[in-house]
């Protein structure tokens, strides 16, 4: 690490693995950057985390931590491409590391998944939370049975968010377009449907454990879903599998409960999507009945020529997400990742020169958001070995700031932030939650320079 004192580093992405490796990075002695398109920070933390999870959320004062220190900047409102060039950040600093995250979905690719009432998890969450680029999105709730394809965490965040009452999530900080829309939903049947059985479910026992908890609905389980066959149970028993035989146990204790609620999750296993079907809008979801083939830990779905129905008017896809190619940036379209070998990105087989990559957009859509801390300081391990045969000449933000004044670009820094932050604290007091998000960027920039004259104020010079 000796000399990073003078190393300045440009961060791309302000979503947990950005501040990992920023905060890696000032305890090394460099200066870093930040860049978010949004004048916005924190990333999925603020867009991706359930409204009902806010515990998780906590770790955003660690990262307001972080954006304190002396040689810390925030450059909000910058989008890469839009306002500045990979390539002028590469010449602007010392290194410049992509933690842009997988924002897109990923497609299933069976028929009628494009008709109307057939939307993404991604599209839902990040409407919930909040996100601009959603605010304006419109979901049909008039029916009285949907479908959410997936068993990860996210698919349980949309089944929960589904089966609440508006009264649960009025104490949260689910924006208020939502919380009108979930108010009039009719929806009272949701299914939960895996390709695969019990043993291969991706979500944490925690979130499981939840379902099991809602005020409002029954948890639905056929028993037969719960045989699990020798391949199965040789997985649970192996020390990989720990998480999987304790999501295991947890389902053994929905066994058996008797339907007493208004609503009921209902869960479905060993089901792969075969086609959404409706006249102009989704009706009815088809699945081909599967079974398990293969090893321990490497079992596939092989469908038994049986096919399965069920009536629905929404379906909300949750079968992953994958990031986004970035101009100038090499791009593996297959995985929805930047090639990289611990960190540095490679670009024909050769590492790219000061760039490096961090997170989802590194390593695919897996983990916590704890697991991006190691991700991050991997990548940063790489970069000051780098740094040890390389001088340091980058002019950093100074760089970065005049050529931002010369197009035009007004950001955020997180002085600015810290505005937005209280307003939207202060409006969700008023409405009893502990905040009520702001979903315009118009209205984010005018909170954000109210009251800060003609330029931009800046957390350090």
């Amino acid at each position: 690490m000796a000399g990073t004192a003078a190393r300045k580093v440009a961060v791309v992405g302000s979503g947990p693995s950005g501040f990992y490796a920023a905060e890696a990075l000032l305890e090394a002695g460099a200066e870093v950057d930040v860049i978010e398109r949004l004048p916005t920070p924190f990333g999925l933390v603020r867009f991706g985390v359930a409204p009902d999870h806010p515990k998780l959320k906590s770790v955003c004062r660690n990262f307001t931590q972080i954006a304190g220190h002396e040689r810390f900047a925030f450059f909000g409102n910058v989008a890469l491409g839009r306002d500045v060039t990979i390539d002028e950040l590469r010449g602007f600093y010392d290194a410049v590391v992509i933690a842009s995250g997988a924002s897109a979905d990923r497609k299933l690719g069976v028929p009628g998944e494009d008709l109307s009432g057939s939307w993404s998890a991604t599209e839902f969450v990040s409407w919930y939370n909040g996100h601009p680029d959603f605010r304006d999105r419109t979901f049909d709730l008039s029916c009285e049975a949907a479908v959410i394809l997936g068993h990860g965490n996210v698919a349980i965040d949309v089944c929960r968010i589904l089966s609440k009452s508006v009264d649960e999530l009025r104490q949260t900080d689910i924006c208020e377009h939502a919380l009108e829309a979930l108010g009039e939903s009719r929806i009272r049947e949701v299914h939960l449907v895996g390709r695969r059985g019990p043993a291969q479910a991706k979500w944490t026992a925690k979130e499981l454990r939840e379902i099991g908890m809602l005020a409002e609905a029954d948890v639905v389980l056929d028993e037969c879903d719960l045989v699990i066959g020798s391949t199965c149970q040789a997985e649970l028993a192996d020390p990989r599998g720990v998480a999987a035989a304790q999501s295991v146990k947890i389902l053994r204790t929905f066994q058996g409960r008797p339907r007493e609620r208004a609503k009921a999750v209902h869960l479905h296993f060993n089901l792969s999507p075969r086609a959404l079907e409706g006249g102009g809008c989704v009706e009815r979801a088809l699945f081909d009945r599967c079974r398990l083939s293969g090893g321990a830990f490497a079992q596939v779905a092989q469908p038994t020529g049986e096919t399965v129905s069920l009536e629905a008017g929404a379906v909300f896809r949750s079968v992953g997400y994958k990031g986004v190619a970035t101009d100038g940036v090499p791009f593996d379209a297959r995985s929805g990742t930047i090639p990289h070998e611990r960190g540095r990105v490679m670009d024909g087989g050769a590492p790219a020169h000061g760039l490096y990559v961090a997170g989802w957009i590194k390593r695919g859509p897996s983990g916590v958001i704890g697991v991006n801390r190691a991700c991050s300081l991997e990548t940063v391990e790489s970069m000051l070995a780098d740094f040890a045969d390389r001088p340091a000449k980058a002019p950093g933000r100074v760089a970065l700031r005049t050529s931002l004044a010369a197009r035009g670009v007004r950001h955020v820094d997180f002085i600015s932030w810290s505005r937005i932050d209280a307003a939207e604290v202060e409006a969700g007091a008023a409405l009893g939650k502990p905040r009520e998000k702001f979903t315009s960027v118009d209205k984010m920039l005018a909170t954000a320079f109210a009251g800060a004259g003609s330029a931009p104020q800046y957390c350090c010079t």
